[in-house]
């Protein structure tokens, strides 16, 4: 019988933007070992200890673990140490693969903050199976995206079973208000697919498939809405523009329908969009917000000035908003459904802090948690889950009392 990990959870990527917003929380929540066994793992020992130094006392007896993420021998052992790999080491499709690989070869469980589609989809595809049989759940995209998104569609529907008898066919996600600040290691990821999606133009078509990582055995149901231009929502009278996350929150949402067998229904329908108000306000605010998202995404796209918007315009890895902004950044999202006999609620997910990072770090770290000491193999086994089916209500739970978010039925 193999021995049992000397920790519940490690964090991979410490000394990262989030990282280290991660590491505060888990140390605010758990002390040094109060409950967690935890520890510290990175590149460099002496960034490593730097960050441990800022959590103040009792901090010292922190473990610190070297560790390389291209070094797949490193990766192996770092896993067989630990119930749980926390990993904020991105771009994901540069840093991730191996850790990713050892997870599933060793049977630890993974959670991280990705949001990228195309490495997901990679993922899935080489090591579901290993993952399957060895036991290691792996939950990507536990922050920001897609946390919100896919346990407030969970919520929802659980709600409207529960009102209804039925699951709501058709949610939309509408963004009523929103702040908060991209760092440099989101652009860092954004870029980094802008370059994928360059060399080999086919993943232009796997980016577009809103069930692109749903699984491959599962029929796709109907065509689903995408909006990328200002328009009007009548149902919810405001004027719609384009959400960033979207590309990668959808994908989450469907996969979680397609894992429980179409528990929101086999014809479900699911789009997310920011609310930009009513009126002709409304209307240019959305159309301005199209247009410069739709700019950016050009530019990004060709390699000149990709170049030059990495060297001029967006923040340098490592770079993010202050803790100040993180305090008073907030997100309120509100979820309309309908089912298919045409019964229809509301409910809202708020959230405390900026949502990429101080709420974000806040998930992350939950999930993590939730992950290491809530879940029974026995009743959620081995392979690639979305914090819905993976999670769920126990993970709700904690992001309510601990995390800072809220989930209402309206």
């Amino acid at each position: 019988m193999a021995p049992s990990p000397s920790y519940d959870l490690i964090v991979f990527g410490a000394t990262s933007f989030v990282g280290q917003i991660l590491t505060r929380y888990l140390f605010e929540r758990h002390g040094a070992d109060e409950g967690l066994r935890w520890a510290l793992a990175g590149r460099s020992e002496a960034k490593l200890a730097q960050v441990r130094a800022t959590l103040g006392a009792g901090a010292e007896s922190l473990p610190l673990i070297v560790a390389d993420a291209q070094d797949a021998a490193a990766m192996t052992d770092l896993c067989q140490q630990t119930r749980v790999v926390v990993s904020t080491v991105g771009p994901y499709a540069l840093y991730g693969n191996a850790l990713v690989a050892a997870c599933a070869q060793t049977g630890t469980d993974y959670c991280d903050l990705t949001g990228e589609v195309q490495w997901i989809h990679r993922m899935i595809a080489e090591h579901e199976a290993v993952a399957k049989k060895s036991g290691a759940r792996i939950v990507h995209c536990c922050g920001f995206d897609s946390i919100p998104s896919d346990l407030g569609v969970h919520f929802l529907q659980a709600a409207s079973r529960e009102r209804f008898g039925a699951p709501a066919e058709r949610v939309k996600l509408r963004i009523k208000a929103m702040r908060g600040a991209a760092s440099g290691g989101t652009v860092a990821s954004l870029m980094n697919v802008m370059k994928e999606v360059a060399a080999d133009p086919t993943l232009r078509k796997l980016m577009g498939n809103p069930y692109a990582i749903a699984p491959s055995d599962v029929a796709r149901p109907k065509r689903q809405p995408n909006v990328q231009l200002g328009e009007f929502d009548a149902e919810v009278k405001t004027w719609l523009a384009p959400f960033v996350m979207a590309a990668i929150n959808t994908r989450i949402v469907h996969r979680s329908n397609l894992l429980t067998d179409f528990a929101y229904g086999a014809n479900f329908v699911y789009d997310e969009a920011m609310m930009s108000g009513a009126g002709l306000k409304g209307q240019f605010t959305a159309n301005a917000i199209a247009l410069g998202l739709g700019a950016f995404v050009g530019l990004a796209a060709l390699r000149p000035s990709r170049a030059l918007l990495e060297r001029f315009v967006v923040p340098k890895p490592g770079e993010g908003p202050s803790p100040e902004a993180q305090q008073k950044g907030f997100f309120d999202f509100r979820f309309y459904g309908r089912t298919a006999a045409g019964d229809t609620l509301i409910t809202k997910v708020t959230g405390d802090r900026d949502p990429g990072y101080g709420s974000t770090g806040k998930m992350l770290g939950e999930a993590a948690v939730c992950l290491a000491l809530d879940l029974d193999k026995a009743k959620v086994g081995g392979g690639f889950w979305t914090p819905a089916t993976g999670m769920g209500d126990a993970l709700i739970e904690r992001l309510v009392a601990h995390a800072g978010l809220t989930f209402e039925v309206l």
